[in-house]
């Protein structure tokens, strides 16, 4: 039978003073950083050895030197202490100026490339130490049901691989908060100077070929819906699996895609794409912020909420009119 060790006889302070000496590698020095005097370090020492079984530190004329099994304990006893300062620090009220921590965002690169900008720019002037992630997600494959559809997103923030997911969905389980950031449409973007753009009819719409965003390869999507119910259709002649890798496939083709608005009018100018107004009346949707409710007691996370609340800037009317909408 193991005999455990009781921790409440032990000062893990010592732990601490280990880790100074063996940093030092002088008793006065350590004594000095740690605010002790060198007996007081050296009684520590005693007890250290003793609760350990070895010497720890041999005396020199220079110092001390760490004995191998010293050597062997420092990487375990940096990871104890480590981890205590973590959780004290995780314990600290919240301050966005001073924070380090790194938060993950999760969402279709359609909008976090509409939000990142406005939020680093944020960052950058009220919480220069924080660290964001971006993890890209998309509507699960064949699958019509809102609810299903977005399933992954749910899972990631309950596993808590994302802090908050943003998603065009409104079916949204119960358990997880909902905060609306902006409404959504979709435009037809083409390279600068297709013919398309200067007649931007249905007919001619069902006539060319198609670019769909879809991540997995899928290319019925939203636009087929909206055609079938007007006994029209059209050919998908390629699907990629992002918004920016189609602005850059329009760019050198004379395909033509259903984009958002407003990633269409921040991005699309760079890579010598325009776009216009669907020439049939195309979804509309909702974009939601959405984290579980038990992590807005996270003061972290509820701040950064309420940042990203404030990061889509309306479209103006400079970008409706150089987009030719």
């Amino acid at each position: 039978m193991l005999n455990l060790v009781d921790l409440s006889r032990t000062d893990l302070n010592l732990l601490v003073l280990f880790e100074a000496v063996l940093e030092e590698r002088h008793v006065g020095r350590a004594a000095e950083r740690l605010n002790l005097t060198s007996s007081a370090v050296s009684h520590g020492l005693g007890r250290l050895r003793r609760l350990l079984n070895d010497p720890l530190f041999l005396r020199t004329p220079k110092g001390v030197v760490p004995t191998a099994r010293a050597l062997e304990l420092a990487a375990p006893i940096a990871d104890v202490l480590a981890g205590v300062r973590n959780i004290l620090s995780a314990a600290e009220p919240f301050d966005p100026a001073t924070s380090t921590r790194r938060f993950t965002i999760g969402a279709p690169d359609g909008i976090s490339a509409v939000l990142l900008a406005p939020l680093l720019a944020e960052l950058a002037h009220v919480a220069p130490g924080i660290d964001i992630g971006i993890r890209q997600l998309l509507p699960a494959p064949n699958e019509s049901a809102p609810e299903r559809a977005w399933r992954g997103a749910f899972a990631d923030l309950d596993d808590r691989l994302t802090d908050i997911a943003v998603i065009p969905t409104g079916h949204i389980p119960e358990r997880f908060h909902v905060s609306g950031l902006y409404d959504e449409d979709f435009v037809v973007a083409m390279r600068a100077g297709h013919t398309f753009a200067a007649a931007p009819t249905l007919a001619r719409y069902c006539e060319l070929e198609h670019l769909v965003v879809s991540l997995g390869g899928d290319p019925h999507g939203f636009v087929d819906e909206a055609l079938a119910r007007l006994g029209r259709a059209r050919r998908v002649a390629l699907t990629v699996p992002n918004f920016m890798f189609a602005l850059a496939i329009l760019a050198a083709t004379d395909l033509i895609c259903a984009l958002p608005r407003r990633f269409a009018a921040m991005h699309a100018a760079r890579f010598g794409v325009e776009i216009v107004d669907a020439p049939l009346e195309l979804t509309r949707f909702r974009i939601n912020a959405i984290l579980p409710k038990v992590a807005l007691m996270d003061a972290g996370v509820a701040w950064l909420l309420a940042i990203l609340e404030q990061a889509p800037p309306p479209l103006s009317p400079t970008a409706r009119s150089s987009a030719g909408i």
